[in-house]
């Protein structure tokens, strides 16, 4: 901490704005780690000062005190459990994350929508940095595809859990009978891959197309081509960005999205174990859903993989997903020992 407060200290040291800020992120990731075993050292003193006390002399509310401490401690102990889990290569990085809309219709493309909101809400609870990159309206309601891009540190390792299809049952909004739907969305997620790895990309190879951003008109209406798509001819790989009014910073995130998708086809070329990136690729449809979210006739979100289910259906869907992560990360971190 002290050689990274140090660093901030140097003349010039905002003349890299780019540097500077991505210095600052990792002040503040260890500030964070430094405080939870400060919690852990406090709480541990806390407690033996607690059984040094009862040892002497009961006391029922001393004895309450005490038990909320250790709860307290458990629950840091757990976070720092879970920190340490998350040693994959890329698992410190941020993350793109993508949703597509599958079986189920309009239903399907409002699930996605929902889908949108939760993950944008859980980046809000957990103080991460999310833009929606890229979105395609549905005709009558919801979206059809989304993506988003959000940083911070150890992004990607969390947001692996949430790879493959989502499961949705509930009363259609859209059934005049009001019937039972069943819905299913897809989620895939990539790290973002920094400048400077194996990746190159050869100008050459895209094709690039500028277009105006979608939006809800009005004063804010985009009436210039900001927004761009990007195509990689070789792979037929393409990418569009539409979240900024500069085209320059557009490009700049879809060659970022870009980057990310070739590093992942060139770790599928070079090993089997592509599953650990972006995990095994389903059908968007029954039976092959990672998890379950059960509004009706009773509410429950269920995980397939890890057998993690709570009742709090409403609280997950407004981005309270960090029991899910875990029990993921948990769990695959379990099997693989």
């Amino acid at each position: 901490m002290q050689e990274l407060d140090a660093s901030t200290q140097v003349e010039g040291f905002w003349d890299h704005q780019d540097s500077a800020k991505e210095l600052l992120k990792e002040i503040a990731e260890v500030r964070g780690r430094l405080a939870l075993v400060d919690e852990i050292e406090n709480g541990l003193v806390e407690i033996d000062t607690g059984i040094e006390l009862l040892s002497s002399e009961f006391d029922s509310a001393l004895c309450d005190e005490l038990l909320g401490s250790v709860k307290k401690l458990e629950s840091a102990l757990g976070r720092i459990e879970f920190q340490q889990k998350m040693s994959g290569e890329f698992d410190p990085l941020g993350a793109f994350l993508e949703i597509n809309a599958g079986g189920g219709g309009t239903d399907a493309q409002d699930w996605a929508s929902m889908l949108l909101r939760m993950y944008l809400r859980w980046a809000e609870h957990s103080g991460f940095t999310a833009d929606v990159v890229d979105m395609q309206a549905a005709e009558v309601a919801g979206i059809k595809s989304a993506s988003i891009f959000i940083s911070g540190s150890y992004v990607y390792g969390r947001l692996r859990s949430e790879i493959g299809v989502h499961r949705l049952v509930r009363i259609s909004p859209f059934n005049a009978n009001g019937k039972r739907q069943t819905s299913f969305a897809s989620v895939s997620v990539t790290p973002d891959v920094p400048e400077d790895s194996d990746v190159v990309i050869d100008e050459k190879d895209l094709r690039i197309d500028t277009y105006r951003s979608s939006g809800a008109g009005g004063q804010h209406i985009n009436k210039t081509d900001s927004a761009v798509r990007i195509t990689h001819i070789p792979t037929g790989i393409a990418v569009a960005c539409q979240t900024d009014r500069s085209q320059h910073k557009n490009k700049d995130r879809a060659m970022a999205m870009l980057r990310a998708k070739l590093f992942e086809l060139e770790q599928e070329k070079r090993s089997a174990a592509i599953a650990e990136i972006k995990g095994v690729q389903n059908k968007i449809d029954f039976g092959s859903q990672i998890r379950s979210y059960v509004l009706h006739p009773y509410k429950m979100a269920k995980d397939a993989r890890t057998g993690f289910e709570t009742s709090a259906v409403d609280s997950v869907l407004d981005g309270d997903l960090d029991g899910l992560m875990e029990a993921f990360l948990l769990n695959s971190v379990t099997n693989q020992s």
